[in-house]
Protein backbone atom coordinates (compact mmCIF):
# COMPACT_ATOMS: atom_id res chain seq x y z
CA UNK A 1 0.00 0.00 0.00
CA UNK A 2 2.66 2.29 0.70
CA UNK A 3 4.89 1.44 -2.33
CA UNK A 4 1.45 2.53 -4.32
CA UNK A 5 1.28 5.86 -2.59
CA UNK A 6 5.04 6.43 -3.56
CA UNK A 7 4.37 5.95 -6.89
CA UNK A 8 1.65 7.69 -6.80
CA UNK A 9 3.15 10.66 -5.38
CA UNK A 10 5.84 9.98 -8.43
CA UNK A 11 3.56 10.07 -10.97
CA UNK A 12 1.82 13.29 -9.91
CA UNK A 13 5.30 14.76 -9.88
CA UNK A 14 6.35 13.76 -13.13
CA UNK A 15 2.46 15.10 -14.29
CA UNK A 16 3.25 18.64 -13.06
CA UNK A 17 6.90 18.85 -14.50
CA UNK A 18 5.60 17.82 -17.73
CA UNK A 19 2.67 20.41 -17.52
CA UNK A 20 5.40 23.26 -16.11
CA UNK A 21 7.79 22.51 -19.31
CA UNK A 22 4.71 22.67 -22.01
CA UNK A 23 3.52 25.89 -20.43
CA UNK A 24 7.31 26.89 -20.22
CA UNK A 25 7.67 25.91 -24.07
CA UNK A 26 4.47 27.66 -24.91
CA UNK A 27 5.65 30.86 -22.63
CA UNK A 28 9.37 30.93 -25.02
CA UNK A 29 6.63 30.14 -28.07
CA UNK A 30 5.42 33.66 -27.43
CA UNK A 31 7.79 35.64 -26.51
CA UNK A 32 9.76 34.53 -29.48
CA UNK A 33 6.51 35.07 -31.87
CA UNK A 34 6.32 38.76 -30.38
CA UNK A 35 9.85 39.63 -31.20
CA UNK A 36 9.42 38.28 -34.40
CA UNK A 37 6.44 40.10 -35.07
CA UNK A 38 8.00 43.07 -33.42
CA UNK A 39 10.82 43.07 -36.10
CA UNK A 40 13.36 41.92 -33.19
CA UNK A 41 14.99 39.20 -35.27
CA UNK A 42 17.95 38.56 -33.38
CA UNK A 43 16.09 38.12 -29.99
CA UNK A 44 13.68 36.05 -31.92
CA UNK A 45 16.19 33.65 -33.12
CA UNK A 46 17.65 33.15 -29.77
CA UNK A 47 14.95 31.71 -29.12
CA UNK A 48 13.78 29.51 -31.97
CA UNK A 49 17.05 28.04 -31.98
CA UNK A 50 16.63 26.60 -28.57
CA UNK A 51 13.05 25.59 -29.23
CA UNK A 52 13.87 23.99 -32.29
CA UNK A 53 16.76 21.79 -30.99
CA UNK A 54 14.29 20.55 -28.64
CA UNK A 55 11.70 20.06 -30.89
CA UNK A 56 13.57 18.92 -34.01
CA UNK A 57 10.59 18.00 -35.80
CA UNK A 58 8.03 21.22 -35.57
CA UNK A 59 8.03 22.90 -38.78
CA UNK A 60 6.85 25.95 -37.26
CA UNK A 61 9.89 26.50 -35.17
CA UNK A 62 12.17 25.61 -37.87
CA UNK A 63 10.31 28.29 -40.67
CA UNK A 64 10.58 31.15 -38.07
CA UNK A 65 13.96 30.43 -37.32
CA UNK A 66 14.63 30.06 -41.42
CA UNK A 67 12.31 33.24 -41.76
CA UNK A 68 14.33 35.31 -38.80
CA UNK A 69 17.72 34.29 -40.27
CA UNK A 70 16.80 35.32 -43.92
CA UNK A 71 15.44 38.95 -42.50
CA UNK A 72 19.25 39.31 -40.78
CA UNK A 73 20.98 38.37 -44.33
CA UNK A 74 22.24 34.41 -43.14
CA UNK A 75 21.48 33.14 -45.95
CA UNK A 76 24.41 30.54 -45.52
CA UNK A 77 23.60 29.58 -41.96
CA UNK A 78 19.44 28.59 -43.66
CA UNK A 79 21.95 27.08 -45.87
CA UNK A 80 23.70 24.71 -43.77
CA UNK A 81 20.77 24.48 -41.68
CA UNK A 82 18.38 23.33 -44.05
CA UNK A 83 21.13 20.94 -45.73
CA UNK A 84 21.65 19.48 -42.92
CA UNK A 85 18.60 18.79 -41.93
CA UNK A 86 17.91 16.91 -45.48
CA UNK A 87 21.36 14.70 -44.70
CA UNK A 88 19.52 13.76 -42.04
CA UNK A 89 16.00 13.48 -42.77
CA UNK A 90 15.81 12.83 -46.93
CA UNK A 91 11.91 12.01 -46.82
CA UNK A 92 11.52 15.33 -45.51
CA UNK A 93 11.64 17.02 -49.29
CA UNK A 94 9.40 19.81 -48.56
CA UNK A 95 12.50 21.29 -47.39
CA UNK A 96 14.03 21.50 -50.80
CA UNK A 97 11.16 24.24 -50.98
CA UNK A 98 12.24 26.45 -48.16
CA UNK A 99 16.03 25.96 -49.43
CA UNK A 100 15.13 27.09 -52.98
CA UNK A 101 13.21 29.82 -51.36
CA UNK A 102 16.38 30.98 -49.71
CA UNK A 103 17.99 31.01 -52.90
CA UNK A 104 15.47 32.79 -54.35
CA UNK A 105 16.12 35.52 -51.41
CA UNK A 106 19.81 36.00 -53.10
CA UNK A 107 18.41 36.60 -56.58
CA UNK A 108 19.91 32.89 -57.66
CA UNK A 109 16.51 32.09 -59.31
CA UNK A 110 18.14 29.46 -61.57
CA UNK A 111 19.34 27.10 -58.46
CA UNK A 112 16.75 28.31 -56.66
CA UNK A 113 14.84 26.13 -59.78
CA UNK A 114 16.42 23.31 -58.92
CA UNK A 115 15.56 23.13 -55.46
CA UNK A 116 11.50 23.83 -56.29
CA UNK A 117 11.92 21.11 -58.82
CA UNK A 118 13.70 18.61 -56.54
CA UNK A 119 10.48 19.51 -54.22
CA UNK A 120 7.93 18.42 -57.35
CA UNK A 121 9.53 15.15 -58.36
CA UNK A 122 9.99 14.20 -54.55
CA UNK A 123 6.18 13.39 -55.08
CA UNK A 124 5.90 10.38 -56.80
CA UNK A 125 7.59 8.75 -54.65
CA UNK A 126 6.56 10.41 -51.62
CA UNK A 127 3.12 11.76 -52.20
CA UNK A 128 2.43 12.30 -48.59
CA UNK A 129 4.22 15.04 -48.78
CA UNK A 130 2.45 16.52 -51.09
CA UNK A 131 -0.11 18.71 -49.48
CA UNK A 132 2.66 20.21 -47.05
CA UNK A 133 5.15 21.08 -50.33
CA UNK A 134 1.94 22.77 -51.85
CA UNK A 135 1.14 24.60 -48.86
CA UNK A 136 4.88 25.70 -48.62
CA UNK A 137 5.23 27.29 -51.92
CA UNK A 138 2.12 29.07 -51.50
CA UNK A 139 3.14 30.56 -48.43
CA UNK A 140 6.34 31.80 -50.18
CA UNK A 141 3.61 33.11 -52.74
CA UNK A 142 5.28 30.62 -56.02
CA UNK A 143 1.76 30.31 -56.78
CA UNK A 144 2.39 27.92 -60.05
CA UNK A 145 4.56 26.14 -58.09
CA UNK A 146 2.23 25.16 -55.78
CA UNK A 147 -0.54 24.49 -58.30
CA UNK A 148 2.12 22.07 -59.72
CA UNK A 149 2.37 20.58 -56.49
CA UNK A 150 -1.08 20.17 -55.50
CA UNK A 151 -2.00 18.85 -58.53
CA UNK A 152 1.16 16.29 -58.91
CA UNK A 153 -0.22 15.01 -55.82
CA UNK A 154 -3.72 14.45 -56.84
CA UNK A 155 -1.83 12.61 -60.24
CA UNK A 156 0.28 10.03 -58.07
CA UNK A 157 -2.64 9.53 -55.32
CA UNK A 158 -6.24 9.69 -56.37
CA UNK A 159 -8.11 9.87 -52.90
CA UNK A 160 -5.99 13.38 -52.38
CA UNK A 161 -8.24 16.01 -53.63
CA UNK A 162 -6.58 19.78 -53.45
CA UNK A 163 -8.94 21.72 -55.96
CA UNK A 164 -10.08 23.81 -53.23
CA UNK A 165 -6.52 25.15 -53.16
CA UNK A 166 -6.01 25.21 -56.52
CA UNK A 167 -8.73 26.69 -57.51
CA UNK A 168 -8.29 29.92 -54.07
CA UNK A 169 -4.90 30.29 -56.33
CA UNK A 170 -6.41 30.89 -59.22
CA UNK A 171 -8.47 33.52 -57.71
CA UNK A 172 -5.31 35.00 -56.47
CA UNK A 173 -3.78 35.03 -60.20
CA UNK A 174 -7.00 36.48 -61.60
CA UNK A 175 -7.40 33.18 -63.59
CA UNK A 176 -11.55 33.11 -62.95
CA UNK A 177 -11.78 30.66 -65.77
CA UNK A 178 -9.43 28.16 -64.53
CA UNK A 179 -10.53 28.73 -61.24
CA UNK A 180 -14.26 28.26 -61.97
CA UNK A 181 -13.26 24.94 -63.36
CA UNK A 182 -11.40 23.87 -60.15
CA UNK A 183 -13.50 24.67 -58.04
CA UNK A 184 -16.36 22.30 -60.86
CA UNK A 185 -14.11 19.47 -60.39
CA UNK A 186 -14.24 19.79 -56.64
CA UNK A 187 -17.82 19.35 -56.72
CA UNK A 188 -17.08 16.55 -59.28
CA UNK A 189 -15.04 15.05 -56.57
CA UNK A 190 -16.93 15.15 -53.79
CA UNK A 191 -20.80 16.60 -53.58
CA UNK A 192 -20.26 17.87 -50.02
CA UNK A 193 -18.60 21.34 -51.08
CA UNK A 194 -21.27 22.11 -52.49
CA UNK A 195 -21.92 24.98 -50.37
CA UNK A 196 -18.34 26.18 -49.61
CA UNK A 197 -18.30 26.39 -53.71
CA UNK A 198 -21.33 28.44 -53.36
CA UNK A 199 -20.11 31.18 -50.93
CA UNK A 200 -16.54 31.24 -52.53
CA UNK A 201 -18.48 31.98 -56.30
CA UNK A 202 -20.76 34.19 -54.74
CA UNK A 203 -17.81 37.02 -54.17
CA UNK A 204 -16.85 36.85 -57.93
CA UNK A 205 -20.38 36.60 -59.80
CA UNK A 206 -22.71 39.51 -59.49
CA UNK A 207 -26.40 39.92 -60.53
CA UNK A 208 -25.45 40.90 -64.07
CA UNK A 209 -25.58 37.83 -66.41
CA UNK A 210 -23.56 39.80 -69.32
CA UNK A 211 -21.01 40.19 -66.49
CA UNK A 212 -17.85 38.31 -67.69
CA UNK A 213 -17.47 36.07 -64.49
CA UNK A 214 -20.94 34.94 -64.28
CA UNK A 215 -20.41 34.11 -68.12
CA UNK A 216 -16.99 31.94 -67.42
CA UNK A 217 -18.91 30.23 -64.50
CA UNK A 218 -21.99 29.39 -66.41
CA UNK A 219 -19.45 28.19 -69.50
CA UNK A 220 -17.50 25.93 -67.08
CA UNK A 221 -20.52 24.25 -65.67
CA UNK A 222 -22.19 22.98 -68.71
CA UNK A 223 -19.07 22.12 -70.24
CA UNK A 224 -19.01 19.72 -66.64
CA UNK A 225 -22.85 18.91 -67.08
CA UNK A 226 -22.05 17.44 -71.34
CA UNK A 227 -18.87 15.60 -70.34
CA UNK A 228 -20.45 14.39 -66.60
CA UNK A 229 -24.29 14.88 -65.89
CA UNK A 230 -25.19 15.04 -62.79
CA UNK A 231 -28.06 16.67 -60.86
CA UNK A 232 -25.88 18.87 -58.73
CA UNK A 233 -24.99 20.57 -62.09
CA UNK A 234 -28.46 21.88 -62.13
CA UNK A 235 -28.50 22.79 -58.91
CA UNK A 236 -25.39 25.38 -59.41
CA UNK A 237 -27.21 26.31 -62.56
CA UNK A 238 -30.21 27.52 -60.91
CA UNK A 239 -28.38 28.96 -58.10
CA UNK A 240 -26.56 30.87 -60.36
CA UNK A 241 -29.62 32.21 -61.94
CA UNK A 242 -30.93 32.86 -58.90
CA UNK A 243 -27.82 35.57 -58.04
CA UNK A 244 -28.53 36.85 -61.14
CA UNK A 245 -32.40 37.44 -60.34
CA UNK A 246 -32.84 35.41 -63.81
CA UNK A 247 -36.25 33.26 -61.48
CA UNK A 248 -37.98 31.76 -64.29
CA UNK A 249 -34.69 30.20 -65.86
CA UNK A 250 -34.08 28.84 -61.99
CA UNK A 251 -37.29 27.25 -62.10
CA UNK A 252 -36.72 25.52 -65.67
CA UNK A 253 -33.47 23.23 -63.60
CA UNK A 254 -35.55 23.16 -60.68
CA UNK A 255 -37.80 21.28 -62.63
CA UNK A 256 -35.56 18.85 -64.24
CA UNK A 257 -34.39 18.34 -60.86
CA UNK A 258 -38.23 17.40 -59.65
CA UNK A 259 -38.61 15.31 -62.46
CA UNK A 260 -35.43 12.96 -62.19
CA UNK A 261 -35.68 12.82 -58.58
CA UNK A 262 -39.29 14.28 -56.63
CA UNK A 263 -37.80 14.76 -53.27
CA UNK A 264 -35.83 18.09 -54.87
CA UNK A 265 -39.73 19.40 -54.59
CA UNK A 266 -38.30 21.33 -51.33
CA UNK A 267 -36.37 23.11 -54.04
CA UNK A 268 -39.27 24.41 -55.75
CA UNK A 269 -40.54 25.89 -52.04
CA UNK A 270 -37.26 27.52 -51.63
CA UNK A 271 -37.93 29.11 -55.12
CA UNK A 272 -40.86 30.17 -54.44
CA UNK A 273 -40.17 31.94 -51.13
CA UNK A 274 -37.02 33.52 -53.01
CA UNK A 275 -39.15 34.92 -56.33
CA UNK A 276 -42.20 35.95 -53.56
CA UNK A 277 -39.67 38.46 -51.44
CA UNK A 278 -37.64 39.76 -54.54
CA UNK A 279 -41.16 40.55 -56.24
CA UNK A 280 -40.74 37.90 -58.98
CA UNK A 281 -44.72 36.80 -58.18
CA UNK A 282 -45.03 35.16 -61.86
CA UNK A 283 -42.29 33.31 -60.97
CA UNK A 284 -43.31 32.47 -57.23
CA UNK A 285 -46.70 31.35 -58.44
CA UNK A 286 -45.44 29.43 -60.90
CA UNK A 287 -43.20 27.49 -58.25
CA UNK A 288 -46.22 27.24 -56.11
CA UNK A 289 -48.62 25.70 -58.35
CA UNK A 290 -46.01 23.52 -59.21
CA UNK A 291 -46.29 22.33 -55.58
CA UNK A 292 -50.63 22.42 -55.60
CA UNK A 293 -50.68 20.38 -58.73
CA UNK A 294 -47.36 17.56 -57.62
CA UNK A 295 -46.31 17.63 -53.63
CA UNK A 296 -48.54 15.07 -52.15
CA UNK A 297 -47.79 15.88 -48.48
CA UNK A 298 -50.61 18.77 -46.68
CA UNK A 299 -47.81 20.71 -45.27
CA UNK A 300 -46.49 21.52 -48.75
CA UNK A 301 -49.70 22.14 -50.34
CA UNK A 302 -50.64 24.87 -47.71
CA UNK A 303 -47.73 26.46 -47.27
CA UNK A 304 -48.78 26.84 -51.94
CA UNK A 305 -52.28 27.84 -50.27
CA UNK A 306 -50.68 30.27 -48.26
CA UNK A 307 -48.26 31.48 -51.18
CA UNK A 308 -50.93 31.68 -53.47
CA UNK A 309 -53.08 34.42 -51.41
CA UNK A 310 -50.04 36.34 -50.04
CA UNK A 311 -49.23 36.62 -54.01
CA UNK A 312 -53.02 37.53 -54.69
CA UNK A 313 -52.82 40.28 -51.91
CA UNK A 314 -49.61 41.78 -53.66
CA UNK A 315 -50.77 41.49 -56.87
CA UNK A 316 -53.81 43.82 -56.27
CA UNK A 317 -55.99 41.01 -57.57
CA UNK A 318 -59.68 40.65 -57.21
CA UNK A 319 -60.84 37.45 -56.33
CA UNK A 320 -58.97 37.05 -53.12
CA UNK A 321 -61.62 36.98 -50.43
CA UNK A 322 -63.21 33.49 -52.42
CA UNK A 323 -59.34 32.08 -52.49
CA UNK A 324 -59.46 32.38 -48.45
CA UNK A 325 -62.59 30.68 -48.32
CA UNK A 326 -61.90 28.03 -50.99
CA UNK A 327 -58.83 27.22 -48.57
CA UNK A 328 -61.09 27.34 -45.20
CA UNK A 329 -64.03 25.02 -47.11
CA UNK A 330 -61.13 22.61 -48.22
CA UNK A 331 -58.78 22.57 -45.31
CA UNK A 332 -60.44 24.34 -42.29
CA UNK A 333 -59.90 26.47 -39.66
CA UNK A 334 -57.93 24.43 -37.41
CA UNK A 335 -54.29 24.43 -36.40
CA UNK A 336 -52.61 23.14 -39.67
CA UNK A 337 -54.03 26.39 -41.41
CA UNK A 338 -53.03 28.88 -38.83
CA UNK A 339 -50.43 30.70 -40.95
CA UNK A 340 -53.21 31.12 -43.40
CA UNK A 341 -55.93 32.64 -40.74
CA UNK A 342 -52.92 35.32 -40.00
CA UNK A 343 -52.75 36.39 -43.66
CA UNK A 344 -56.66 36.39 -43.48
CA UNK A 345 -56.49 38.67 -40.60
CA UNK A 346 -54.47 41.04 -41.79
CA UNK A 347 -55.75 41.12 -45.20
CA UNK A 348 -59.47 42.12 -43.66
CA UNK A 349 -57.43 45.06 -41.64
CA UNK A 350 -55.29 46.43 -44.11
CA UNK A 351 -57.12 45.66 -47.46
CA UNK A 352 -61.08 45.58 -46.50
CA UNK A 353 -60.97 47.61 -43.31
CA UNK A 354 -62.97 45.26 -41.30
CA UNK A 355 -60.20 45.29 -38.57
CA UNK A 356 -63.38 43.37 -36.21
CA UNK A 357 -63.61 41.02 -38.15
CA UNK A 358 -59.56 40.36 -37.90
CA UNK A 359 -60.47 40.19 -34.25
CA UNK A 360 -63.09 37.35 -34.51
CA UNK A 361 -60.83 35.48 -36.67
CA UNK A 362 -57.92 35.74 -34.62
CA UNK A 363 -59.74 35.49 -31.08
CA UNK A 364 -60.73 32.00 -33.19
CA UNK A 365 -57.12 31.38 -33.96
CA UNK A 366 -55.64 32.04 -30.42
CA UNK A 367 -58.36 29.21 -28.86
CA UNK A 368 -56.78 26.66 -31.45
CA UNK A 369 -53.19 27.65 -31.04
CA UNK A 370 -50.93 24.71 -29.65
CA UNK A 371 -47.48 26.74 -28.36
CA UNK A 372 -46.71 29.65 -26.76
CA UNK A 373 -45.19 31.09 -30.11
CA UNK A 374 -47.80 30.31 -31.85
CA UNK A 375 -50.10 32.30 -28.93
CA UNK A 376 -47.47 34.52 -29.01
CA UNK A 377 -47.45 35.04 -33.17
CA UNK A 378 -51.54 35.44 -33.11
CA UNK A 379 -51.02 38.27 -29.98
CA UNK A 380 -48.66 40.39 -31.81
CA UNK A 381 -51.02 40.09 -34.90
CA UNK A 382 -54.10 41.31 -32.38
CA UNK A 383 -52.17 44.05 -30.84
CA UNK A 384 -51.73 45.51 -34.57
CA UNK A 385 -55.48 45.04 -35.10
CA UNK A 386 -56.06 47.25 -32.20
CA UNK A 387 -53.35 49.96 -33.11
CA UNK A 388 -55.45 50.22 -36.37
CA UNK A 389 -58.31 50.90 -34.96
CA UNK A 390 -56.98 53.61 -32.43
CA UNK A 391 -57.03 51.31 -29.18
CA UNK A 392 -53.99 51.47 -28.00
CA UNK A 393 -54.23 50.68 -24.60
CA UNK A 394 -55.36 47.47 -25.97
CA UNK A 395 -52.47 46.78 -28.25
CA UNK A 396 -49.61 47.56 -25.52
CA UNK A 397 -51.40 45.35 -22.97
CA UNK A 398 -50.84 42.39 -26.27
CA UNK A 399 -47.52 42.98 -26.60
CA UNK A 400 -46.62 43.11 -23.11
CA UNK A 401 -47.81 40.03 -22.85
CA UNK A 402 -45.76 38.90 -25.72
CA UNK A 403 -43.05 40.34 -24.10
CA UNK A 404 -43.02 38.37 -20.59
CA UNK A 405 -43.99 35.05 -22.44
CA UNK A 406 -41.21 34.27 -24.19
CA UNK A 407 -37.95 36.26 -23.40
CA UNK A 408 -34.85 36.64 -25.49
CA UNK A 409 -37.09 35.24 -28.20
CA UNK A 410 -37.08 37.78 -31.80
CA UNK A 411 -40.73 37.77 -31.51
CA UNK A 412 -40.27 39.41 -27.95
CA UNK A 413 -37.77 41.88 -29.37
CA UNK A 414 -40.87 42.16 -32.30
CA UNK A 415 -43.47 42.89 -29.40
CA UNK A 416 -40.73 45.38 -27.87
CA UNK A 417 -40.66 47.38 -31.00
CA UNK A 418 -44.39 47.40 -31.15
CA UNK A 419 -44.91 48.47 -27.73
CA UNK A 420 -42.48 51.64 -28.87
CA UNK A 421 -44.03 52.56 -32.13
CA UNK A 422 -47.45 52.65 -30.20
CA UNK A 423 -46.61 54.81 -27.40
CA UNK A 424 -44.92 57.18 -29.91
CA UNK A 425 -48.08 56.53 -32.11
CA UNK A 426 -50.18 58.16 -29.07
CA UNK A 427 -47.60 60.75 -28.98
CA UNK A 428 -46.08 59.28 -25.57
CA UNK A 429 -42.38 60.41 -27.29
CA UNK A 430 -40.63 59.95 -23.95
CA UNK A 431 -41.13 56.16 -23.26
CA UNK A 432 -41.19 55.59 -26.71
CA UNK A 433 -37.59 56.67 -26.47
CA UNK A 434 -36.77 55.02 -23.30
CA UNK A 435 -37.54 51.51 -25.44
CA UNK A 436 -35.84 52.17 -28.50
CA UNK A 437 -32.97 53.21 -26.91
CA UNK A 438 -32.14 49.84 -25.54
CA UNK A 439 -33.43 48.57 -29.11
CA UNK A 440 -30.90 49.93 -30.98
CA UNK A 441 -28.38 46.96 -30.26
CA UNK A 442 -31.04 44.36 -30.42
CA UNK A 443 -29.17 41.39 -32.18
CA UNK A 444 -32.22 41.25 -34.89
CA UNK A 445 -30.89 43.79 -37.77
CA UNK A 446 -34.42 44.53 -39.23
CA UNK A 447 -35.69 45.59 -35.75
CA UNK A 448 -32.28 47.05 -34.89
CA UNK A 449 -32.73 49.64 -37.89
CA UNK A 450 -36.49 50.13 -37.46
CA UNK A 451 -35.37 50.74 -34.21
CA UNK A 452 -32.76 53.50 -34.89
CA UNK A 453 -34.78 55.30 -37.61
CA UNK A 454 -37.94 55.42 -35.01
CA UNK A 455 -35.18 56.67 -32.09
CA UNK A 456 -33.37 59.31 -34.43
CA UNK A 457 -37.21 60.94 -35.57
CA UNK A 458 -38.04 61.35 -32.00
CA UNK A 459 -34.66 62.89 -30.77
CA UNK A 460 -34.18 65.08 -33.88
CA UNK A 461 -37.33 66.72 -33.68
CA UNK A 462 -38.87 66.52 -29.78
CA UNK A 463 -38.55 70.44 -28.44
CA UNK A 464 -37.34 70.74 -24.94
CA UNK A 465 -39.05 73.61 -23.96
CA UNK A 466 -41.95 73.69 -26.11
CA UNK A 467 -44.89 71.98 -27.47
CA UNK A 468 -43.85 68.67 -29.91
CA UNK A 469 -46.88 69.60 -32.54
CA UNK A 470 -44.96 68.80 -35.72
CA UNK A 471 -43.90 65.86 -34.02
CA UNK A 472 -47.16 64.89 -33.23
CA UNK A 473 -48.21 65.23 -36.75
CA UNK A 474 -45.54 63.54 -38.41
CA UNK A 475 -46.64 60.33 -35.87
CA UNK A 476 -50.16 60.84 -37.10
CA UNK A 477 -49.05 60.87 -40.62
CA UNK A 478 -46.59 57.60 -39.30
CA UNK A 479 -50.05 56.15 -38.18
CA UNK A 480 -52.04 56.62 -41.16
CA UNK A 481 -49.04 54.99 -43.57
CA UNK A 482 -49.17 51.92 -40.85
CA UNK A 483 -53.34 51.90 -41.64
CA UNK A 484 -52.37 51.66 -45.12
CA UNK A 485 -54.15 55.25 -45.65
CA UNK A 486 -51.46 56.37 -47.92
CA UNK A 487 -53.41 59.41 -49.13
CA UNK A 488 -54.47 60.91 -45.92
CA UNK A 489 -50.37 60.41 -44.23
CA UNK A 490 -49.30 62.38 -47.69
CA UNK A 491 -51.94 65.33 -46.88
CA UNK A 492 -50.64 65.06 -42.99
CA UNK A 493 -46.75 65.02 -43.89
CA UNK A 494 -47.83 68.37 -46.47
CA UNK A 495 -48.96 70.13 -43.12
CA UNK A 496 -45.63 69.16 -41.47
CA UNK A 497 -43.90 70.33 -44.82
CA UNK A 498 -45.96 73.59 -44.95
CA UNK A 499 -46.18 74.68 -41.03
CA UNK A 500 -42.63 74.00 -39.98
CA UNK A 501 -40.45 74.92 -43.04
CA UNK A 502 -36.42 75.77 -41.94
CA UNK A 503 -37.29 73.33 -39.42
CA UNK A 504 -35.55 69.56 -38.83
CA UNK A 505 -38.71 67.72 -39.11
CA UNK A 506 -39.22 69.12 -43.12
CA UNK A 507 -36.65 66.69 -44.37
CA UNK A 508 -38.32 63.99 -42.06
CA UNK A 509 -41.68 64.70 -43.62
CA UNK A 510 -40.41 65.14 -47.29
CA UNK A 511 -38.56 61.85 -46.66
CA UNK A 512 -41.37 60.05 -45.47
CA UNK A 513 -43.94 61.68 -48.07
CA UNK A 514 -41.96 60.73 -51.36
CA UNK A 515 -41.79 56.92 -50.21
CA UNK A 516 -45.36 57.35 -50.02
CA UNK A 517 -45.29 59.04 -53.48
CA UNK A 518 -43.43 55.94 -54.51
CA UNK A 519 -46.28 53.22 -53.37
CA UNK A 520 -48.64 55.04 -55.04
CA UNK A 521 -47.03 55.22 -58.53
CA UNK A 522 -46.76 59.20 -57.84
CA UNK A 523 -43.03 58.89 -59.46
CA UNK A 524 -42.33 62.50 -60.70
CA UNK A 525 -43.96 63.76 -57.28
CA UNK A 526 -41.30 61.48 -55.09
CA UNK A 527 -38.32 63.09 -57.27
CA UNK A 528 -39.81 66.64 -57.06
CA UNK A 529 -39.44 65.42 -52.80
CA UNK A 530 -36.08 63.96 -53.31
CA UNK A 531 -34.68 67.10 -55.01
CA UNK A 532 -36.54 69.80 -52.52
CA UNK A 533 -34.47 67.72 -50.07
CA UNK A 534 -31.14 67.75 -51.36
CA UNK A 535 -31.98 71.77 -52.35
CA UNK A 536 -32.98 72.42 -48.72
CA UNK A 537 -28.56 71.06 -47.22
CA UNK A 538 -26.29 69.93 -49.32
CA UNK A 539 -24.89 68.39 -46.00
CA UNK A 540 -28.06 66.74 -44.60
CA UNK A 541 -28.40 63.40 -43.87
CA UNK A 542 -31.16 62.65 -46.32
CA UNK A 543 -29.08 63.83 -49.33
CA UNK A 544 -27.21 60.46 -50.45
CA UNK A 545 -30.55 58.62 -49.44
CA UNK A 546 -32.02 60.89 -51.82
CA UNK A 547 -30.06 61.00 -54.49
CA UNK A 548 -29.86 57.36 -54.78
CA UNK A 549 -33.79 57.00 -54.63
CA UNK A 550 -34.14 59.14 -57.62
CA UNK A 551 -31.25 56.77 -59.75
CA UNK A 552 -33.66 54.22 -58.36
CA UNK A 553 -36.56 55.04 -59.82
CA UNK A 554 -35.45 56.30 -63.16
CA UNK A 555 -34.07 52.93 -63.63
CA UNK A 556 -36.86 50.62 -62.31
CA UNK A 557 -39.79 53.07 -63.12
CA UNK A 558 -39.30 55.36 -65.47
CA UNK A 559 -37.07 53.26 -67.77
CA UNK A 560 -34.37 56.23 -68.08
CA UNK A 561 -31.52 54.83 -67.63
CA UNK A 562 -29.39 58.61 -68.51
CA UNK A 563 -31.34 60.25 -65.62
CA UNK A 564 -30.22 57.08 -63.48
CA UNK A 565 -27.02 57.05 -64.77
CA UNK A 566 -26.65 60.75 -63.64
CA UNK A 567 -27.46 60.08 -60.39
CA UNK A 568 -25.86 57.15 -59.67
CA UNK A 569 -22.16 59.05 -61.07
CA UNK A 570 -23.70 61.97 -58.08
CA UNK A 571 -23.08 59.15 -55.51
CA UNK A 572 -19.99 57.91 -56.20
CA UNK A 573 -18.45 61.40 -57.03
CA UNK A 574 -20.07 63.79 -54.17
CA UNK A 575 -20.44 61.53 -51.85
CA UNK A 576 -17.77 58.62 -51.66
CA UNK A 577 -18.40 57.57 -48.09
CA UNK A 578 -22.04 56.89 -48.88
CA UNK A 579 -23.61 53.48 -47.99
CA UNK A 580 -24.89 53.48 -51.45
CA UNK A 581 -21.48 53.85 -52.67
CA UNK A 582 -20.73 49.88 -53.75
CA UNK A 583 -24.25 49.65 -55.56
CA UNK A 584 -24.10 53.11 -57.23
CA UNK A 585 -20.65 52.12 -58.24
CA UNK A 586 -21.46 48.93 -59.82
CA UNK A 587 -25.10 50.23 -61.22
CA UNK A 588 -23.03 53.15 -62.66
CA UNK A 589 -20.70 50.99 -64.63
CA UNK A 590 -23.20 48.47 -65.54
CA UNK A 591 -25.55 51.23 -67.56
CA UNK A 592 -21.93 52.54 -68.69
CA UNK A 593 -21.36 49.53 -70.70
CA UNK A 594 -18.12 48.38 -68.68
CA UNK A 595 -17.20 44.49 -67.90
CA UNK A 596 -17.78 44.26 -63.88
CA UNK A 597 -15.95 41.49 -62.71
Amino acid sequence: MLLSLNTMKKAIILFFIFISSLSYGQNDYMLAERYYRDGAYEKAIQIFKVLYAKNPYNTTYLKRLVSSYQETSQFETVEKLLKQRLITNPKHSYLNVELGYNYEKQQQKETAKIYYDKAINSIKTNNGMGGFIGRLFNDNALLDYAILAYQETMRYNPNANYQFQIAQIYGEKGAFEKMFTSYIDLIDKNEDYLNTVQRFTSRYITDDPLNNNNILFKKALIKKSVSNPKNVWNQLLSWLFIQQKEYEKAFIQEKALYNRNPAYIVNIIDLGYNSFNNNAFDTAKKCFDFILEKSPFIDQILIANLYTVKIAIATNQENIESLFDAIFTRYGKNSATLKIQLAYAEFLTYKKNKPEQAITVLTHAMDIAKSKFEKAEIKLKLGDVHVFIGNYNKALIYFSQVQTSIKNHPLAQQARFKVAQTSYFKNDFKWAFAQLKVLKASTTQLIANDALDLFLIISDNQPKDSLDIGLQLYAKADLLAFQNKNTQAIDTLQRVIRDYKGQKIEDEALFKQADLFSKTKQFQKAINNYTQIIALDKEGIFVDDSIYQIAEIYLNQLINTKKASEYYQKIIFEHPSSIYLVDARKKYRKLRGDIVN
